[in-house]
């Protein structure tokens, strides 16, 4: 334990003087001084004048409590990069402490250069802080705004998946990540400590995990808090970490501490990575550092009489009466007066020289840096021709295959393609334990599991050099993606449909910070964020209810149009076609909904690159007005592979039994071409909504997931109530996989009996059919528990 109230200035690699601590501790005071200023003032910004209520601003707005510790350890991290020139990128789990993170990279000069109009003086000054949490501002976490950030922090948990995300393949990146006590209480940030087992000192770069233990909530303690340092040493020594405690509330004596501590943990770093590179392997365990002092240190000890420094009172606005209240006005301006603003800006507002010296240069500022700004990084990805993988097509609806197997033969070839001399790369795929379960395996044929823990001899396809990505995690698979991709990089995850929902909050938070970035001039694109659902709702049935679930598709769909793409292929070759676009793209969010098992196919590679281009189309060979020449009676439409073969199946029946019954089949594999063009850059524009759906003929259309969520995507279409939706309906168990579309009502006998109430003309044969579709479904319903398995006809059918 390295005790702040015990330690001397010197440290294991040099000197830390008193003049050292000085600089660092008027810069803190700089720092700290801004913080306070963004948060309360919208004038009179450098208090150049006695303090004024009207200086104040109306509405009070952000977080000091954790702000002080956050600035201390960007002080000290600037001292660090200076000495090593080392790459660091700074992640902020307490995101709330925004102000604090926008006065550090305002002082190091990285803000100003970003946005020019908040200059290095006392005008700029006073944007900066009118700018905070204000209309027309910035808000008041570490969001996509500021510069230095991939880690937003408005939602807690997922700091050290990020940090872990931009580490991978950045063998010369140090990543200090700040976890915050109340955040480190979530279930995310507790599986996140198991990063160990997966970072590999000889090709990715390091984490320097500090968890930043100030007591308190927003309401309460924390856990950490009021824990022991020997018991938060032990967990994290159990998760593969050597912890330091840092402690104290005396500046003078932590600062030495938290840099001593700093500076052993990059000489442990560059010992371990050196060792690994030289193909020396150790069993040394990563550093990370406990650090603890008070919440809202330095702010106002008590207000009213009631303790407020160290407690959650801290959290957010200790002084809140400040427009109002004489007295908490004078406590305010006694607080800002004890930072010496005099002291730390010259007379045209600007820092003075001596603290400006501090920061690091050009890029090596974590404001400045590249590796948060992934773009800047990004190299194209080098997507196979897809020729290689492709299914020959004699007759659509004829051969059967794993759908998504082509997907995992092209990522095992991009593998391949992207991975450099030294074991790295800049592609990986993340999944939760399932790659070869999701028929993906083929990855194995060129690389290996990540696992840096012991293997075994009956272990299958782990090596430390492995990389690819598996953790029984759906959280830490989706924000390690994050962190790889806002760091530069490229990557798939892919996850079972109905657990995907677990990181679906994540997935939106992501979704959000894309919606801001390309706002952001100097923020370069990044790859997109790719997420494939597979073993599906309608072919879980092996597994049960538990595993049927289809709410991600609703969950993505009232997300930020100019983002989000929703994609629903019905073969392998679409998926093909589909996933080269996706991989390709870049500032999007990509869902990619496809079963595993063994699928009818359709189109040849060239059908479905025309298919996938237009986002829908009408199949003439399973129609029959092209042979009759008439419109049709009856649309039948189908999104997603399961959907489709009962809709195909549907027509089949109609054209044997109904043969005078004109029927125009559709299918559509883009989502979000479903809204009006005015609602989604993919929404197909009303010439072709009505070559494809007419302008008044009712539409029988199986889809994926939750009927409602067609009806909401058509609101404002011709007619909208002609369309009639079966998809899943929250019916599911143990059972046959046609036994799931019959208990949702989405079999091709409901969707032929659909189809015949909804026609404009009953044609002959009708009641005929109807009967017969009846029969049939009584007829499964007996014969699946006699059998336990599908009847032959529905078992065996193809399209013919």
């Amino acid at each position: 334990m390295t005790d702040g109230r015990q330690v001397g200035s010197q440290d294991s690699d040099g000197h830390y003087s008193d003049s050292d601590l000085d600089l660092d501790l008027r810069w803190w005071a700089a720092a700290n001084y801004l913080t306070v200023a963004q948060i309360y003032l919208q004038d009179n910004a450098l208090l150049r004048a006695p303090l004024r209520p009207e200086h104040i601003k109306p509405r009070l707005l952000g977080h000091w409590g954790t702000s002080p510790g956050l600035s201390m350890i960007y002080a000290l991290l600037n001292r660090l990069i200076r000495r090593t020139d080392t790459d660091c990128l700074y992640v902020t789990g307490p995101g709330h402490g925004g102000p604090a993170l926008v006065a550090a990279t305002y002082l190091e000069g990285t803000y100003s250069e970003v946005y020019p109009g908040v200059s290095r003086d006392a005008a700029g000054i006073h944007r900066l802080c009118r700018q905070f949490s204000t209309p027309g501002g910035i808000p008041s976490h570490v969001s996509v705004q500021t510069p230095g950030s991939i880690h937003e922090g408005g939602e807690l948990g997922y700091a050290l998946a990020h940090a872990a995300g931009a580490a991978f393949d950045h063998p010369n990146l140090l990543v200090a990540c700040v976890i915050g006590d109340g955040e480190a209480e979530t279930g995310p940030l507790s599986g996140s400590w198991k990063l160990p087992a997966f970072l590999n000192p000889e090709r990715d770069g390091a984490v320097l995990p500090i968890l930043h233990v100030n007591g308190a909530k927003i309401a309460g303690p924390t856990v950490y808090g009021r824990s022991s340092d020997a018991d938060i040493e032990a967990f994290l020594g159990g998760q593969g970490w050597a912890p330091t405690v840092v402690s104290g509330d005396d500046p003078r004596q932590v600062f030495p501490a938290l840099h001593r501590a700093l500076t052993d943990a990059h000489a442990a770093i560059s010992d371990l990575q050196r060792e690994a590179r030289a193909g020396r392997r150790s069993a040394a365990k990563w550093p990370a550092i406990v650090l603890r002092t008070p919440k809202g240190w330095t702010g106002p000890r008590t207000v009213d009489g009631v303790l407020v420094e160290g407690t959650h009172r801290a959290h957010q606005v200790p002084l809140s009466g400040v427009r109002t209240d004489e007295a908490h006005l004078r406590q305010l301006e006694e607080w800002m007066r004890s930072y010496g603003p005099g002291e730390l800006f010259d007379s045209s507002g600007a820092l003075v020289p001596d603290l400006e010296r501090l920061a690091p240069q050009g890029d090596k500022r974590m404001g400045s840096s590249p590796y948060a700004n992934g773009g800047r990084l990004r190299a194209d990805l080098p997507v196979p021709p897809l020729e290689k993988y492709a299914l020959a097509i004699e007759k659509p609806g004829t051969t059967v295959h794993e759908t998504t197997r082509v997907l995992g033969e092209l990522l095992r070839d991009l593998y391949a393609a992207t991975t450099t001399p030294d074991g790295g790369g800049y592609f990986r795929l993340f999944c939760p334990d399932e790659t070869a379960s999701n028929r993906l395996g083929a990855v194995f044929e060129v690389t290996d599991r990540c696992w840096q823990l012991p293997v075994t001899d009956y272990d299958d396809g782990l090596s430390a050099r492995g990389r690819v990505m598996e953790v029984l995690s759906e959280h830490l698979c989706e924000g390690w993606l994050e962190g790889y991709l806002l760091s530069g990089r490229h990557g798939l995850f892919a996850s079972y449909e109905a657990f995907a929902m677990v990181s679906v909050s994540m997935l939106v938070q992501h979704t959000k910070w894309l919606q801001h970035a390309v706002d952001l001039p100097w923020r370069a694109p990044v790859a997109s964020l790719n997420v494939l659902l597979t073993s599906t709702c309608w072919r879980n049935d092996h597994n049960g209810f538990s595993h049927q679930g289809p709410g991600m598709i609703d969950a993505v769909i009232p997300l930020a149009p100019d983002v989000v793409r929703i994609w629903l292929p019905p073969d392998s070759n679409t998926l093909l076609s589909i996933a080269d676009h996706c991989l390709r793209s870049t500032d999007h969010v990509n869902l990619i909904v496809v079963d595993k098992q063994p699928h009818l196919q359709y189109l040849t590679l060239a059908e479905a690159h025309a298919h996938c281009a237009a986002g829908a189309s009408v199949w003439e060979w399973a129609g029959t007005e092209g042979a009759v020449g008439a419109d049709p009676d009856v649309v039948l439409a189908a999104a997603g592979d399961v959907p489709t073969q009962e809709i195909l199946a549907a027509a089949q029946l109609l054209r044997e039994h109904t043969p005078d019954l004109v029927t125009r089949v559709v299918n559509v594999v883009d989502l979000m071409g479903l809204l009006t063009p005015t609602e989604h850059p993919h929404g197909f524009d009303a010439r072709m909504f009505l070559d494809l759906f007419t302008a008044d003929t009712d539409v029988v259309f199986a889809f994926h997931g939750y009927s409602r969520a067609v009806h909401e995507l058509i609101h404002g279409r011709p007619a909208p109530d002609r369309f009639h939706v079966r998809g899943f309906s929250e019916q599911g168990t143990t059972t046959t996989p046609f036994d799931m579309v019959v208990l949702n009502r989405m079999s091709r006998y409901h969707l032929v009996l659909e189809a015949l109430r909804r026609t404009r003309r009953e044609p002959a044969g009708a009641g005929e059919l109807a009967d017969f579709c009846l029969r049939q479904l009584e007829r499964h319903g007996e014969y699946v528990v006699a059998h336990l398995e599908d009847m032959p006809e529905v078992r065996d059918w193809t399209w013919s």
